[in-house]
């Protein structure tokens, strides 16, 4: 039962993770923050398989991931731009990647919370849930995010 239920929580998973690694750390390594989560679960199996929410783990973990790899990437161009090389990741959409590129300038959480409602639609009780913080918290950190993202944007506000 433990390899089908994987290849089912795998196939029902997957998209969405890349989803959200690529709003929170872009398009280059999108695919291998989404593996590398999926990976995490599967070593982890026997435990996640039991937790009666495991997408909301296999979620908070490529969160995880993808703003680690992110601030790793940045670390890394820093480094390479004093080297004067410079590898360029092929372009979204103008407003896409407007847009996340605006995500990814939020602080850490901010951009957590906004990539969770936009790629998911979730709620404020699963975002809480999956990075572990009180709902509050999770309105608090929208909020600011919306008012940020409208700002950089040049949009109105929704009141």
């Amino acid at each position: 039962m433990g390899h089908e239920a994987f290849d089912d929580f795998y196939r029902a998973e997957f998209p969405g993770l890349v989803a959200l690694a690529r709003g929170l750390c872009g398009s280059v390594v999108a695919d291998d923050i989404a593996q590398e989560a999926m990976l995490a679960a599967y070593r982890r199996w026997t435990e996640v398989e039991g937790f009666d929410h495991r997408q909301v783990w296999v979620r908070r973990t490529c969160a995880n991931m993808a703003i680690s790899s992110f601030r790793r990437r940045m670390t890394e161009g820093r480094a390479l731009a004093r080297l004067s090389v410079r590898r360029v990741p092929a372009p979204l959409d103008e407003d896409v990647e407007e847009f996340w590129a605006a995500v990814r300038a939020l602080p850490r959480r901010q951009a957590q919370c906004a990539a969770l409602r936009y790629v998911y639609e979730m709620g404020g009780a699963e975002i809480a849930r999956t990075l572990s913080i009180s709902e509050g918290s999770v309105k608090v950190h929208l909020a600011r995010a919306r008012s940020a993202l409208a700002t950089r944007l040049d949009l109105e506000v929704e009141r």
